[in-house]
């Protein structure tokens, strides 16, 4: 039995069947057992004589007076076959035109949506030209059609985010859009009888499906519109894989806005779903995972977390977890070899390569700033050696460093010499510490004048305002 087969028998669980033998029922399970053996003789010929297992095949089905088990399973053969061996997709989708028609009450509606959805995934898998995305499409409206025959809702929403999904990684952008927005139309028009957590649910499949579009298309004003109305979603229980996929948009719309923090929470959330559902996009998201909190700066280690710890001696990460520790001990060196030795792990991902630059900036300027320290005057050529970059770029750094007030110094372009204001850095210090004592020594000085001067107004005039008498409260003359 293959696996057609055991899917056949696994849709047949739920049914209920009472035998009752008589005469006329045991004609039948002859003629039954005859189209068995017609079939499993078709099956075997599949390899070596496809064209004869094609014939067996509807053999069968024109040997069935009424549409049955057999002449579905004959069908759905017979699809396969001229689709993925004989390469005839017009054909295949003549044959599966037909088995739609046995959907209504030939079989069970398990085994008839795990048919649809096998067929349709090895017809979207196929890589190909614009014949192929007609053919595609046709399948996807034969289905269609006959799904709203049946009225069969929750499969048809599943085929259009299916073929949704085709679109997106197809970069079919403009049939994609069309789809969405009919998406929306039928999640609108879900009424409050439905339930709710179902429509909150396919709302997220379809914002998941956006993101990656306008992630894909750069539209990042669109993207952020997405992401915010996918965190306003309350009532949905989402796979994990979904909102895998939105928070690791939305990590890299915040690494867009230079909002590392941001980023750093967004692609933990990613990862933690991703992993949860077991799908292997984890690893690449924690990789951006790590990219992220090495450009906050933080000093926390990525994998010391109990969900990443797992993951440190991964051969696709271990390049990472080394280059969290280059940056952790500023050797800037180190990170620009692993860098070098492990392009495919780490530089070949086009969104990393990105930031890469950002985050060597980084290192560099930290690196930097230690080897400034000992000394009042440096050659640029010196730092440049020092850095293993050229002159215009060190000088690019300290311009940065000056301007951020994180060195104290300045240029001399003609000598090319980095000279520090120490001494007037120390003097600087100096006088804002007599400033921060002078004002210290005046705030004393007012308090103990203020209370001095309130000593004195009882002594002098102790039936006063502070002693609650006056204007001569005491004196009736004064009553009102």
């Amino acid at each position: 039995m293959d696996d057609d087969d055991a899917d056949y028998m696994q849709g047949s669980d739920d049914e209920d069947y009472d035998f009752n033998y008589s005469d006329g029922d045991e004609e039948n399970e002859a003629g039954s057992a005859d189209v068995e053996n017609m079939y499993y003789v078709a099956k075997s010929k599949k390899e070596d004589n496809p064209e004869g297992a094609l014939k067996d095949f509807r053999a069968i089905v024109d040997q069935e007076e009424e549409k049955g088990d057999w002449g579905f399973k004959a069908l759905k053969q017979s699809t396969k076959l001229l689709f993925l061996t004989l390469g005839r997709p017009e054909d295949a989708l003549k044959t599966y035109q037909e088995l739609l028609t046995y959907t209504k009450s030939a079989v069970t509606r398990n085994y008839s949506e795990k048919t649809i959805n096998g067929i349709l995934d090895y017809v979207g898998g196929g890589k190909g030209g614009p014949i192929e995305v007609n053919i595609l499409e046709k399948f996807y409206q034969a289905t269609k059609k006959a799904l709203e025959e049946a009225k069969n809702d929750r499969l048809s929403a599943k085929t259009n985010l299916k073929l949704a999904k085709l679109w997106l990684d197809r970069k079919e952008y403009g049939r994609l859009s069309k789809l969405i927005r009919d998406l929306h139309a039928a999640t609108v028009a879900v009424g409050e009888a439905d339930d709710q957590s179902q429509r909150g649910t396919q709302l997220l499949e379809i914002y998941a499906l956006e993101i990656q579009m306008y992630n894909e298309t750069k539209n990042y004003k669109k993207l952020k519109e997405i992401y915010n109305a996918s965190n306003n979603v309350r009532s949905a229980i989402p796979h994990p894989r979904i909102m895998g996929v939105i928070k690791e948009c939305g990590g890299k719309m915040w690494m867009g806005e230079r909002q590392w923090n941001r980023a750093s929470e967004d692609f933990f959330e990613s990862f933690r779903n991703y992993d949860e559902a077991g799908s292997p996009q984890r690893i690449q998201v924690l990789k951006y995972l790590v990219l992220a909190n090495m450009l906050t700066g933080s000093e926390v280690n990525p994998f010391d977390s109990q969900e990443t710890k797992p993951y440190k001696t991964d051969p696709q990460i271990k390049a990472m977890t080394d280059l969290v520790d280059a940056y952790q001990r500023r050797e800037v060196h180190s990170a620009e070899k692993i860098l070098k030795d492990n392009r495919s792990t780490i530089m070949d991902d086009p969104f990393i390569r990105l930031y890469i630059g950002e985050l060597l900036r980084s290192l560099r300027t930290q690196y930097l700033i230690d080897l400034i320290k000992p000394y009042t005057r440096l050659e640029l050529a010196f730092l440049a050696k020092q850095l293993g970059v050229d002159i215009q770029e060190v000088e690019e750094l300290l311009i940065g460093l000056i301007l951020e007030g994180k060195v104290e110094g300045r240029i001399d372009q003609v000598g090319m010499r980095l000279e520090l204001d120490r001494q007037q850095s120390l003097e600087k210090k100096r006088y804002a510490a007599l400033s921060k004592w002078t004002e210290a020594l005046e705030g004393v000085h007012n308090a103990v004048v203020g209370k001095t001067a309130g000593s004195s107004t009882l002594r002098a005039d102790p039936g006063g305002i502070l002693g609650g008498e006056a204007f001569g409260m005491r004196d009736d003359r004064w009553a009102l």
